[in-house]
């Protein structure tokens, strides 16, 4: 995707100032809004997207030249009507709920500004539902939109302002940046004002998000594997991957990437994708696809992000038929050595067949472990016991079964949560594993009434044994040295600092003087005090309750140095 622009523009900055300030001004009010005022303001701008998703759709394209109508149509409708639908009943402010018998009762409180980050390539979806879920939550929102598609974001932006103004929403609460650079967007995630991050886009602007001191919910790359295992109808499965490598020309990162399958698998595979009429590329042309898709640095080559089939295959010097869906390349291993085995961002479709189901697990699990941790992967399976053995396997949050990837991932063919966001988990770097809705964007406030006395918590246990002191553990001892050593006795002087007591074997024992001395008796020895009194040639007096470490005991003995006084 192109790169944002990189340069100071004093009123690029004013402009960010301005907008965090108008929207936390709108906030101010909003946020003391009902939930069913509140609901009322979203359903106003859903409606206002429903109504107008082709028409954004088309801007979309026209401006980015990513991706085809029909499909980005749909993703704004997947914002405006199913999210939307989703959602309904949902608390999200005020009181949310009591639990009379626990004594608690939790309240939604909204956070405040939204800084939204959206991509080139879902500029319009993105911005729907970015909104709505900010919207739902009882807050504003800041769009930042990536320079080469502003007019399609602002326009969507304001369209949904409108219709929440007309349902009551303070003027100020949906605000979009029209002079968007790098050093904007960074001031915007770094406002006072700016309360949580949305970020969606390449990986340096989630690292920048996460790195800007707010909270924030990035999500990271996908690089989707999908595993077409032999328990599945081949014919089904391969159309389903196709319909989804296709989806809006592969811009939907969740898209399948690589096609993994047992080797014998290979020939109805192949069959299977000629009959949903892609086109299997040769040597030669895969050869011209690596070239032309992936960079020597490895990034993807922005001229075919979102490009159909066709103008791809005319990119990389060979023809296909104009309504070819995807492009499928044989490649031999996942890594940097396999630059097709990466993300793609195009109906550019790899495979990669292997010996068994073991070695399908370790190749998928590649694929994602190669730009796509904690994001998605796909399994084409009827036996329960693989699909689960490849869900635990795989290090992804979202595992879809039996569907086109980007539509299941996004709560289109499943019941995962409608969203545009895909959180990654911490596997992917990411604050959340989720699909990021509304109930992300509050806080809720606890009220907790006491239910019990803190004596009625818990009980404290007597002291024990590792309670006593140092003398009470050598009375112990010393009681016992002349009968049997207890093991309780043994343990407690473990205990104590890894100390022993001196208790030297006959054959070391110190001299012993009955005679008072004019000498002070130590209460401890150790190794250094040996030391010294072997520098100072002195003897070390002791009495029957002095400890001494092992390792002074073992030195003073082979010098002759301990004397056992009796006091």
């Amino acid at each position: 995707m192109p790169a944002m622009p990189h340069e100071t523009d004093p009123a690029a900055l004013e402009e960010v100032r301005a907008k965090v300030e108008k929207a936390y001004s709108a906030w101010r009010a909003y946020s003391n809004f009902t939930q069913e005022q509140v609901d009322a303001v979203v359903e106003r701008a859903a409606a206002a997207g429903r109504q107008h998703a082709r028409r954004l759709a088309e801007l979309a394209v026209r401006e980015t030249g990513y991706g085809n109508v029909e499909d980005k149509t749909g993703k704004n409708l997947l914002s405006a009507e199913w999210l939307p639908k989703k959602i309904q009943g949902m608390r999200t402010v005020g009181l949310l709920r009591e639990v009379p018998g626990e004594g608690i009762v939790e309240y939604g409180v909204p956070l405040g500004v939204v800084a939204a980050i959206v991509p080139t390539t879902n500029p319009t979806s993105t911005v729907i539902f970015k909104a709505l879920i900010s919207l739902k939550a009882g807050n504003a929102v800041v769009f930042s939109p990536h320079p080469h598609a502003k007019g399609c974001t602002c326009e969507t932006a304001e369209l949904l302002h409108r219709a929440a103004v007309e349902a009551g929403a303070p003027e100020g609460v949906i605000q979009c940046l029209t002079q968007p650079t790098l050093e904007s967007t960074q001031a915007l995630m770094r406002h006072p004002r700016t309360a949580v991050i949305l970020a969606t886009g390449g990986s340096g602007m989630v690292r920048a998000a996460y790195s800007s001191g707010k909270p924030a919910f990035g999500v990271g790359p996908g690089n989707v594997p999908v595993l077409l295992d032999r328990s599945a109808d081949v014919p089904e499965a391969v159309a389903k991957i196709v319909q989804g490598k296709s989806f809006d020309y592969g811009t939907v990162c969740s898209s399948e990437q690589s096609l993994v399958a047992e080797e014998s698998l290979r020939e109805p595979i192949l069959a299977a994708l000629g009959a949903a009429r892609a086109h299997l590329c040769d040597e030669r042309q895969r050869e011209a696809l690596t070239k032309l898709l992936i960079t020597p640095a490895g990034t993807i080559n922005a001229k075919c992000v979102g490009q159909p089939a066709s103008r791809i295959a005319e990119m990389a010097g060979f023809q296909v038929p104009p309504d070819t869906p995807i492009l499928a390349v044989e490649i031999q291993g996942v890594g940097r050595a396999h630059p097709l085995s990466a993300e793609k961002l195009s109906p550019v479709l790899a495979l990669l067949f292997v010996s068994d189901f073991a070695a399908a697990l370790d190749a998928c699990e590649a694929v994602l472990r190669f730009g796509g941790l904690g994001h998605s992967a796909v399994i084409h399976a009827r036996d329960e016991a693989r699909i689960h053995e490849y869900a635990r396997r795989m290090p992804a949050m979202r595992v879809m079964v039996n569907t086109p990837s980007p539509q299941g991932s996004v709560g289109i063919t499943t019941n995962l949560f409608p969203s545009m966001t895909l959180g990654c988990g911490a596997t992917g770097g990411n604050s959340t594993s989720d699909n990021v809705g509304p109930l992300h964007l509050i806080n809720i406030k606890r009220l907790a009434y006491a239910v019990r006395r803190p004596e009625d918590a818990f009980q404290i246990p007597a002291a024990g044994p590792a309670h006593r002191t140092s003398a009470e553990i050598v009375d112990r001892f010393l009681a016992s040295r002349h009968g049997t050593r207890t093991a309780e006795a043994v343990a407690e002087c473990a205990c104590n600092r890894s100390l022993t007591v001196a208790a030297p074997k006959r054959a070391v024992d110190p001299p012993q003087v009955t005679e008072p001395l004019p000498v002070a008796i130590v209460d401890f020895v150790c190794e250094s005090d040996v030391r010294d009194a072997l520098r100072d040639s002195r003897k070390i007096y002791i009495g029957p309750r002095s400890i001494v470490t092992p390792s002074a005991r073992d030195l003073a003995g082979r010098h002759d140095i301990l004397v056992l006084a009796q006091r």
